[in-house]
């Protein structure tokens, strides 16, 4: 017996399992925040199912990625004026990556956290066009009709951003051996309050930045000087009897501040020789609710 039209699985229910982390992951790094990449995929689905059967669009994925990229642009012009207004240093969103993430996640060197700060430098346009092309080999064609310029105009976009990326790189990026291997020590050397460990740790010129937003206490300034981070960690630390627990966050090592009972903040380091060069600590409670909500159920 056949089985009804009305009640046959549609494309949309058979492909986008399958094309879902694509479009997040488009979003996630045009936007730099996991709720409004959320709400984006929301908004993708429910625009692809008003399209009825899909029957006319060839490429599912690239019909998606281009209604996200869209979105994502819209969004992010308002989330940058936004950040005008932005109270202390601004930090991506913590994306939990990894076995722990609550579904899959597209993970390449675009969604890693110092890749996110360097992004913010872009243009919107140079941003959405760096994104697509490199991260999802979307044609200038395509993108041309994201941004309503002419595909030259985004192969220049693209090309400029991949030289702004390529200067702010470090010249020896870490490894991930070296990642776990340095943030291993920098945890054990935190928990015993060891700052001369500490020191060994952290480059001369390494700098921590909080991100509190105004809703909860954090320097407003980012902190320059081993010496200065170090005392800086350890008064914190035993304040508030911080301990720390490894995770993967935007597809790197990196470690949540647990105190008080709960997960208060996500810790991600830049490591260069060796060295931890930049600590970043995201406190914003609003940034961390997609992944305390996950880790909590």
């Amino acid at each position: 017996m056949s089985t009804p039209i009305q009640d046959r699985p549609s494309r949309l229910d058979d492909e986008w399992p399958q094309h879902r982390p694509a479009v997040f992951g488009a979003a996630y790094r045009i936007t730099g925040s996991v709720a409004d990449a959320e709400d984006i995929v929301q908004d993708v689905w429910l625009r692809a199912a008003a399209q009825g059967t899909l029957d006319g669009i060839r490429d599912l994925r690239a019909w998606l990625l281009t209604v996200a990229a869209r979105r994502s642009y819209d969004v992010l012009g308002t989330a940058r004026a936004r950040r005008v207004d932005y109270v202390g240093p601004w930090l991506p969103e913590p994306l939990l990556t990894g076995p722990d993430a609550s579904e899959k996640v597209l993970v390449d060197d675009i969604v890693g956290t110092a890749m996110m700060l360097v992004l913010e430098e872009l243009s919107p346009p140079e941003r959405v066009a760096f994104v697509l092309h490199q991260a999802f080999e979307v044609p200038y064609d395509q993108i041309a009709g994201v941004l309503g310029k002419s595909p030259a105009a985004c192969r220049q976009l693209a090309s400029r951003a991949r030289r702004k990326v390529a200067a702010a790189q470090p010249a020896r990026p870490a490894s991930r051996t070296e990642r776990e291997k340095v943030l291993a020590a920098f945890r054990a050397a935190y928990e015993k309050g060891d700052g001369a460990a500490l020191m060994e740790l952290l480059d001369p010129d390494a700098t921590y930045t909080t991100d509190g937003g105004g809703k909860i206490f954090a320097a407003r300034k980012i902190i320059v000087g081993a010496a200065r981070v170090v005392t800086t960690l350890l008064r914190v630390g035993a304040r508030h009897r911080v301990r720390l627990i490894p995770a993967e966050v935007n597809g790197e090592p990196a470690l949540l501040v647990h105190s008080s009972g709960r997960i208060t903040g996500v810790d991600t380091m830049q490591i260069q020789n060796g060295r931890i060069t930049a600590y970043r600590r995201v406190l914003n409670p609003d940034k961390l609710v997609p992944l305390t909500d996950h880790l909590q159920t």
